[in-house]
């Protein structure tokens, strides 16, 4: 089921325009091909296809109907605490009509008790974190997505947190949102983010001795051999080579 962030009926006015991912958004990498393969074993007939893989830019203002409500009430509240907006807030992003905030990592934990205490926020639920790889996203490859309701106010929004390969750390927001546990530990065991300060960080999905991240967009292509009666089936890069 889709979530609608505009559930209580407080809809969006359409003010603001999303900005376009090919004009303004940040390119982060030249696809070509079905799959991406590079080395001509493309065998789905779209060898020849080029597409640009984009991040969506920052939105400007105003955002339109209660996106610029939240905007304002969070800056305002880290400005109470002694926090510059723009230290801790990297970007703000309208795109499909959702909102999402890119934050500093380091001050990730503030902005997300900001939003579940500041009574004109009141974001008390965390309905997860999801993990993302992005290869061509030299220096923060890493991204950390996190989904805040507003169970008080009927509203959804997102914080967004990066991170690079080389440094794949992120704090832990479990105390904050107890129900991110599990979700944390996902991540952590298929993309390798480290979330500081959680209670058990181990894997949760993969065997405890597993090597490597798998769901990393640089993970090789490999699997585990399938036995049936009469019949072996080989592993899937033991099948066909696509790069």
């Amino acid at each position: 089921m889709t979530e609608n962030p505009n559930a209580n009926g407080d809809e969006h006015n359409g003010n603001a325009v999303p900005t376009p991912r090919g004009a303004g958004g940040e390119v982060i990498r030249v696809r070509k091909g079905m799959f991406g393969a590079d080395n001509g074993g493309d065998t789905s007939g779209y060898g020849g296809l080029v597409r640009t893989i984009a991040l969506p830019g920052a939105a400007s203002r105003p955002y339109g109907g209660w996106f610029d409500e939240v905007a304002d009430e969070l800056e305002g509240a880290l400005e109470e605490q002694d926090l510059l907006p723009e230290n801790a807030i990297e970007k703000t992003v309208v795109d499909r009509d959702e909102l999402t905030f890119h934050i500093a990592r380091e001050h990730l934990v503030q902005v997300a008790r900001t939003l579940r205490d500041d009574p004109a926020l009141r974001f008390e639920l965390c309905t997860g974190v999801s993990g993302v790889h992005f290869l061509g996203d030299k220096g923060r490859e890493l991204h950390a997505v996190y989904h805040l309701r507003s169970l008080t106010h009927g509203r959804l929004i997102r914080l967004e947190v990066s991170a690079p390969d080389s440094d794949p750390h992120i704090p832990s927001l479990v105390a904050l949102y107890p129900t991110n546990d599990w979700h944390e530990r996902e991540a952590y065991d298929f993309f390798g983010i480290v979330f500081d300060g959680h209670p058990a960080l181990t894997r949760i999905m993969m065997p405890d001795d597993w090597q490597g991240f798998p769901q990393r967009k640089d993970y090789p292509l490999g699997g585990i051999a399938v036995e049936y009666k009469g019949a072996q089936i080989p592993a899937p890069d033991q099948r066909r080579s696509y790069s």
